[in-house]
């Protein structure tokens, strides 16, 4: 497999792995796919981004590598790039809440008889 097959084979297992995790669908045909996997081991996969891009790209790999060793690597690459291109294209979670006490020394040490 080439560059071009490796990158639109990437390209496929994010968007596939991207749908069956966060997206409606059309129709809402994948939440409905989603309730109905109720609380089980598919719910669990379908939960997870990580797990559910190494299904997906195994479904890939399988039907599009050739040999043995191919079909591994090609898994296990498919579905880093797919995590990857996740986390590419979130959005940054909100900063952390930041504040500060009023007064400004209450980590010194004060003196015996100071307020």
């Amino acid at each position: 497999m080439g560059f071009y097959g490796f990158v639109l084979g990437s390209l496929a297992v994010w968007r596939i792995t991207h749908l069956l995790h966060a997206e409606d669908g059309p129709w809402d045909l994948v939440v409905r796919l989603r309730r109905a996997a109720g609380d089980g081991f598919w719910a669990a996969v379908l939960d997870c981004l990580h797990c559910l891009s190494l299904w997906v790209a195994a479904v890939f790999a399988l039907w599009l590598g050739s040999g043995v060793g191919e079909r591994v690597l090609l898994w296990l690459a498919w579905s880093a790039a797919a995590i990857l291109l996740e986390r590419l294209t979130a959005p940054a979670p909100p900063p952390a809440p930041y504040w500060t006490e009023e007064d400004a020394d209450a980590l010194l040490r004060k003196k015996e008889g100071e307020p």
